[in-house]
């Protein structure tokens, strides 16, 4: 997903009014710069927002409880939030398509690059067609006489054409399907208060009551927030992604930033109060609670259940609408994601050169049509051979993200010990990650804490299974294996601090000030970016 030293543009300050399609004979051609601001801020935040808030975060409320669900996702909230940060710090400096993996590649060791490039990108390849077969599931809820694999394949041609038009393509679709979650969630929570305060009309108030029923605040104590714990990180994957569209974007020495410093408020804003909403509304024994998180019944959502106790007969169908633009949003970003890795892996030559190649709107046409057709080839094995190979795909990556999220800090810390062996100023910074080094540590300390509950939880299902940890814990040896073979075949060599590359493909002053030059003139256009980003 990334690029490292030789990048993909030259020099990296180039925009988009300069950064021209290159000859179509030239497979070192280059992305271009698209993405507006708007997009990085709605892709920083929506992004988050997922059928892990809309469907599985009653499941939370359920196993820890009202008051122990909100402190999982507070902790995992702490964690995003560094290493958001860790990663905004590298990529407001280098703005590379490809983000950590390149940069891992230029500050620590190549063969981390290549693995982390890999691992990232099966990561999200193995997603897409996870995503298009929940999408399928979910529109059989209103024809339910048409096989789901069918919605599924429209959905996948549809994706294919946004992601094969241009870059600004996957922005747009990105920034309206976000808009539509942060919407629903924002009136989600208004109404959830109003309702609990027994403003709606025939709903008495219910204030903390629920949360004195037994079992609650914390359900099952420290054990259903360990458990919880799980399922808050799996909720907020995909955050890192504001970095891997660095590349593609206008003036990201501030845009970067900007979309970086609103992400944790909003996330914390969006999980926290809408985890507040449920638990205050919903008994913890729900049954509907427990059953949302294992299947795609949109009838268990919690959402759906607060805005039906408002007398909302259409909750089911509306609920549904705006999960369906949640899973389109989700295969929306995997095949991004996993496209511009390949791209990236290609330009540093650990990935075959064709998947280099850019069309003349600046988009790895082979890095997507090589993607989709991965994900059309693994969604078909959800259907055949009962799933065998594609759950064992989806097993290997499952604990990855947890190393990728790991990685990005433990890369910074090589970034910031090469800015100091070299005696540069932080001041070259145009984003510095707050607290370092102790927030990055807490937060590898957090990811630790999350390998392991993903072991507690293998070893506590019942009936015990041996296979349930192998099947946790694969994703591990796949990652040490890739690196080892390749260290061995390229013998390449850790990167000594001096000799790190700290000046390739930075935003220069010229370029930032270029890229500001389509920026709102008038008082009341300003005031109008400020008042949809202060929402947004």
């Amino acid at each position: 997903m990334r690029t490292t030293g030789s990048s993909s543009y030259g020099t990296m300050g180039t925009h988009e009014s300069d950064n021209q399609a290159a000859p179509s004979g030239d497979v070192e051609s280059n992305v271009q710069r698209r993405l507006e601001p708007r997009h990085l801020q709605m892709i920083a935040i929506g992004g988050t927002i997922g059928t892990g808030l809309f469907l599985g975060s009653g499941a939370t409320v359920a196993y820890a409880g009202p008051l122990g669900s909100l402190v999982s996702y507070v902790l995992v909230s702490i964690m995003v939030f560094f290493v958001v940060t860790s990663l905004g710090e590298m990529a407001a400096l280098v703005p590379i398509s490809g983000s950590f993996s390149s940069y891992a590649g230029r500050y620590v060791d190549p063969s981390l690059q290549f693995t982390l490039g890999w691992s990232y990108w099966l990561q999200w390849a193995v997603s897409l067609p996870a995503e298009l077969s929940a999408l399928g599931l979910i529109v059989q809820f209103w024809t339910p006489n048409i096989q789901a694999w069918i919605w599924s394949g429209v959905a996948l041609v549809l994706l294919l054409a946004i992601n094969l038009f241009s870059v600004r393509g996957f922005g747009e679709t990105e920034y309206w399907l976000s808009a539509i979650k942060i919407v629903t969630v924002c009136i989600f929570i208004i109404v959830g208060i109003v309702l609990n305060a027994g403003g709606i009309p025939g709903q008495a108030a219910v204030g903390f009551s629920y949360w004195a029923i037994d079992g609650a605040p914390f359900k099952d104590g420290f054990s259903g927030i360990f458990n919880v714990f799980l399922l808050a990180f799996f909720s907020f994957g995909g955050t890192e992604l504001v970095g891997i569209t660095a590349g593609e974007s206008k003036n990201p020495s501030k845009a970067i930033p900007r979309a970086i410093r609103g992400t944790f408020w909003r996330i914390l804003l969006f999980y926290i109060l809408a985890i507040f909403v449920i638990g205050i509304n919903i008994r913890n024994d729900d049954p509907s609670l427990l059953n949302s998180s294992n299947n795609n019944d949109i009838t268990v959502s919690p959402f759906t259940l607060v805005f039906q106790r408002t007398g909302a007969s259409a909750a089911a169908h509306i609920m549904n609408a705006v999960i369906c633009t949640a899973v389109l949003s989700a295969s929306n970003s995997a095949l991004y994601a996993s496209s511009r890795t390949l791209y990236a892996l290609a330009k540093e030559g650990k990935a075959p050169r064709i998947f280099a190649h850019t069309s003349r709107s600046g988009v790895p046409a082979a890095s997507v049509l090589l993607t989709a057709a991965f994900g059309a080839i693994s969604f078909l094995g959800t259907l055949w051979g009962n799933g065998v190979v594609f759950t064992w795909l989806i097993n290997i990556t499952g604990v990855l993200g947890i190393i990728t999220w790991a990685s990005i800090i433990l890369v910074q810390f090589r970034f910031r010990a090469a800015f100091k062996a070299q005696g540069r100023p932080l001041s070259e910074l145009p984003y510095r990650s707050p607290l370092y080094p102790f927030g990055p540590i807490v937060a590898l300390i957090l990811a630790l804490g999350i390998v392991i509950a993903e072991g507690y939880q293998a070893v506590t299902t019942t009936p015990f299974d041996v296979r349930n940890i192998i099947a946790t814990y694969i994703g591990a040896p796949f990652f040490i294996l890739l690196y080892v073979l390749h260290k061995l075949i390229t013998r390449s060599k850790f990167i000594p601090l001096e000799k790190v590359d700290l000046d390739s493909d930075r935003v220069t002053e010229s370029d930032a000030d270029a890229d500001e030059q389509g920026a709102p003139k008038t008082k009341f256009q300003q005031f109008l970016v400020k008042l949809w980003n202060a929402i947004a």
